[in-house]
């Protein structure tokens, strides 16, 4: 029986960081020297235990968020390593919205790159406390005063070392410990044995110099500490642990600890300071809900004794035992058996199966508690970002938001057998990733998929292949443009159909606003009462939500855009669902003629890293696709190229900036806006949608 006191031994982290910064192989040593494994795996060979799917072993890169738990020193480390790749960053952010600390890993050399500082960004969203680790000490151009710079300058961070390299590169040995002021040299290849020594004197003073200035930065949050450092009297190791976990967690200070997690030095530290430093349960303020039945805020905080509450943050699809749905419990405790309710849509579920993951392996428990993190099998209706409580005291908790795709591909399934098998498929894929969106073209009847980005969708299509086993037709990526309007407009439509018998009627005023980007769409019902019967509103909000699927340009979604019912009109008999629906998508149509429909293409944030050689050719190439530089940066031996650019003209970068840079130039683009295309532009799109010759 787990009691509130067992949740300060309990650590919900998460391992975050650019990708190629090494977040899998760190994992790999967690688990290692924690006993969890007993053989470390390698990213490069396909043997890493968190990157399980085959399509993860085949690329070397970490598509989805895997969890585990190990232990340390008693305590219960719950792990979730999420991917790198800026196509998968739902996987990071519904894993952030869960986790109670991290560890934010950077590259030596590389130091604070595009999806970095994403990550960072994620997680100063939601408040997570973290501690950074910068790896790869051995790698040539390594340099840890350089990183800590950047993590200060460029994410406007407190980044604090608690500890620094003994050596870079190809000399690097082991650490030192500047609260406790004592060298930690590594001594053989699995990095299980080091010896502690005492500082030389340039090591002293260095060491000297980084803890001052953290016992200054300490003293500005605590009098007892400020006390003795200005009185010249000895600070306890205890004191400076106690005061610097504090601030962690309070997310004023950011500890910084140092290794070479593929060389194994560093990583039993790293594994000291999650436990010393990253909050529990406990130390969580509590998350936001709401009671459905007030609707007045509720704090919901760590607890075993009070009413189960938990948040779905993943659902996959497992082989054996069916869907499964990862929650975080944040009160009470649920067991095998169990009812549930699912707060967000108020249906009740059935516990069947509790499993505690370890990457793709399961291991069945009877009993789950407040601070845990597991997979649950039975939950039929609830998908990522909802929440289940108990039925007698349910409590809403915060959602996510996800981002919205900005890549389509057409699929075509060979035969009858596999349109069938082909819906089924989507929808569960649908299910497991809430950035993967399907819909139907109403101009050609081709089902269109819509992710992230190619590799996005590359994954996607891999699995619908070779895991579904689906055979289709797939077409080239295109880009997912979308539509909206430029003005405020008022639309009119009538329906109205007489075929003896009972005839149709349908009367819809509207107002159509353009909304800021992001805004989605909205629908509001401003008529007086009685103008148009209750029981119509619903049909003509789904009428408009219909018609916004397809707009008048070139048939793609339409996008932030407000719809006011403000009028209309109804019959006694010959008023139906329908006819206010058609009547509903009528006024759109028109709406969006009068309003000036325009067409949005996704804009890139791009950063391209290459040696000065290169320069004056990409940027030559970046202008002639439309592309914008914001700014330059200086790193060691290269140049950063940081811009923007319409998603449209990066099909093949790629291959280009190789070709521009012998292979020397790298880049990486996220998602920045949705913005207008130009007209001539605008007009060749819609050309080649319909055929038409450019």
């Amino acid at each position: 029986m787990a009691s509130n006191s067992d949740l300060k031994a309990i650590r919900n982290i998460g391992i975050m960081a650019h990708i190629d910064a090494g977040k899998t192989t760190t994992t790999e040593r967690i688990l290692y020297y924690s006993g969890r494994v007993h053989r470390m795996g390698e990213v490069d060979s396909g043997t890493a235990t968190m990157d399980w799917m085959m399509q993860e072993q085949e690329r070397g890169i970490t598509i989805t968020s895997a969890a585990t738990t190990c232990y340390w020193n008693n305590y219960n480390i719950n792990i979730i390593d999420t991917p790198g790749h800026v196509d998968f960053t739902v996987e990071v952010e519904r894993s952030l919205r869960i986790l109670d600390g991290a560890i934010a890993i950077f590259c030596a050399v590389a130091g604070v790159q595009p999806q970095s500082e994403t990550v960072w960004r994620q997680a100063d969203r939601y408040n997570v406390p973290r501690i950074a680790y910068i790896n790869k000490m051995d790698r040539i151009g390594a340099d840890f005063f350089n990183v800590v710079k950047m993590i200060n300058e460029t994410l406007g961070s407190v980044a604090m070392p608690i500890q620094l390299p003994i050596g870079a590169e190809a000399s690097f040995e082991g650490v030192i410990d500047i609260i406790n002021l004592k060298a930690y040299i590594y001594e053989d290849e699995i990095g299980e044995k080091y010896t502690t020594r005492d500082l030389s004197s340039s090591e002293y003073e260095l060491a000297l110099e980084y803890r001052n200035q953290l016992l200054e930065k300490l003293s500005e949050y605590n009098d007892d500490i400020l006390e003795k450092y200005i009185e010249g009297h000895d600070i306890s190791t205890e004191e400076i642990n106690s005061s610097l976990r504090n601030l962690t967690i309070a997310n004023e200070i950011v500890p910084v600890l140092c290794g070479s997690s593929f060389r194994n030095k560093g990583v039993q530290m790293l594994l000291d300071a999650v436990v010393d430093y990253l909050p529990s349960p406990l130390d969580v303020k509590g998350i936001k809900g709401i009671d459905p039945k007030t609707e007045e805020e509720v704090i919901v905080k760590a607890d075993v004794d009070s009413s189960f509450s938990a948040l779905a943050f993943k659902i996959a699809v497992d082989t054996y035992v069916g869907k499964l749905t990862y929650i975080r419990i944040y009160s009470g405790k649920i067991k095998i058996g169990s009812y549930v309710l699912n707060c967000t849509k108020a249906k009740k579920e059935r516990i069947t199966k509790l499993l505690k993951m370890h990457s793709n392996h399961r291991e069945e428990v009877d009993t789950a508690y407040a601070g845990d993190i597991v997979a649950v099998v039975g939950l039929k209706e609830t998908i990522t970002g909802e929440t289940i409580c108990d039925e007698k005291n349910s409590v809403l908790l915060e959602s996510m938001n996800f981002p919205q795709p900005v890549i389509d591909v057409a699929i075509e399934p060979k035969t009858k057998a596999d349109q069938d098998k082909i819906g089924e498929s989507l929808r569960r894929l649908g299910e497991e990733d809430p950035t993967f969106y399907t819909r139907s073209d109403s101009e050609t009847g081709q089902t269109i998929i819509s992710g992230m980005g190619e590799l996005h969708l590359e994954i996607i299509i891999d699995r619908l292949l070779r895991e579904f086993k689906v055979n289709a037709n797939i077409g080239k990526p295109q880009v997912a443009y979308k539509e909206t309007i430029k003005n405020t407009k008022k639309a009119e439509a009538v329906f109205e159909k007489q075929a003896g018998g009972r005839g149709q009627y349908g009367h819809v005023v509207l107002q159509i606003t353009p909304l800021e980007e992001g805004q989605g769409i909205k629908f509001y019902d401003k008529t007086s009462q009685g103008v148009i019967p209750k029981e119509f509103i619903s049909s003509i909000e789904i009428g408009v939500k219909e018609a916004l699927q397809a707009g008048i340009l070139a048939g793609y979604p339409v996008d932030d855009i407000e719809a006011r019912l403000i009028g209309g009109s109804f019959h006694e008999v010959d008023s139906s669902e329908q006819a206010f629906k058609i009547a509903a998508s009528m006024a759109v149509k028109e709406g969006l003629q009068k309003a000036k429909s325009v067409l949005l293409e996704p804009i890139m944030d791009i950063e391209i890293i290459t040696p000065e050689d290169y320069m004056g050719d990409i940027i030559a190439d970046l202008n002639s696709r439309r592309g914008r530089i914001l700014g330059f940066e200086e790193g060691k031996d290269l140049r950063i190229v940081k811009g923007t650019v319409p998603l449209a003209e990066t099909f093949g970068y790629a291959t280009a900036l190789r070709s521009a840079s012998q292979g020397r130039a790298t880049f990486s683009m996220q998602l920045r806006q949705y913005a207008e295309v130009p007209e001539a532009k605008g007009k060749e799109i819609i050309a080649k949608r319909y055929g038409l010759p450019v």
